[in-house]
């Protein structure tokens, strides 16, 4: 075991706690921003065909997984700007992706929304992700709850929107593969999803929160 993962299984231990991860500032430098006091990369680059915005935080611990989703959202945009010239569109295509963190006693997590527009509409999506500071690995959705989980999350999600005076369709929101970005605190698991992906609408983006103890028999 590295020694930064025994500290933090020792803080854990004691509960406490592990702090924030060492902030990785070449990752911002590889995307040609720069990093504010708050340890959050601004990226701006742009052409006559296109503008990419990213915002994320350098103090991820798997900072690796991070860069290489942004990445791939980035190259994606340029691809396809290369191949489909903007004509008569009257503005460049777009990429955006913003951040916001979450913690608990032992967790780090971070949302990105991404919104890119590259044809009639903007469109929105959310990608999360998770990790386990006193493991020294990613959480994923598998990892993270136990089988029967979605059973408790699919019901208490769709009530928690319907708090929140969100009109929900009839039917909807049962693929459990819907569930799969998000985040964790030491009171709930807020769960994201993209626009249109839970219900089949133009919904969204959405989020909603289930309190952590509800869903504590099913965690791992």
């Amino acid at each position: 075991m590295r020694l930064a993962a025994f500290v933090c299984a020792v803080m854990l231990a004691g509960g406490i706690g592990c702090g924030p991860a060492a902030a990785d500032p070449q990752s911002c430098k590889d995307f040609g921003g720069a990093v504010d006091a708050d340890q959050i990369c601004h990226s701006h680059t742009g052409t006559a065909s296109y503008t990419i915005s990213l915002n994320f935080p350098v103090d991820y611990p798997d900072s690796q997984a991070l860069t290489a989703y942004l990445t791939q959202r980035r190259d994606q945009l340029v691809d396809y700007a290369e191949k489909f010239p903007l004509g008569d569109r009257p503005a460049p295509y777009q990429l955006a992706v913003s951040a916001k963190e979450y913690r608990s006693a032992g967790t780090q997590s971070v949302v990105l929304r991404v919104g890119e527009d590259v044809g009639v509409h903007p469109v929105s999506s959310m990608k999360a992700f998770n990790y386990d500071l006193g493991k020294q690995a990613p959480i994923t959705y598998d990892t993270f709850f136990k089988p029967g989980a979605f059973d408790i999350i699919a019901p208490a999600v769709r009530r928690d929107l319907a708090s929140n005076t969100q009109v929900l369709p009839p039917r909807g929101g049962l693929d459990p593969a819907s569930y799969r970005n998000f985040a964790i605190t030491d009171r709930d698991i807020i769960f994201f999803f993209d626009q249109g992906q839970l219900f089949g609408e133009n919904e969204g983006p959405l989020h909603a929160a289930v309190p952590r103890a509800e869903l504590a028999p099913f965690l791992n």
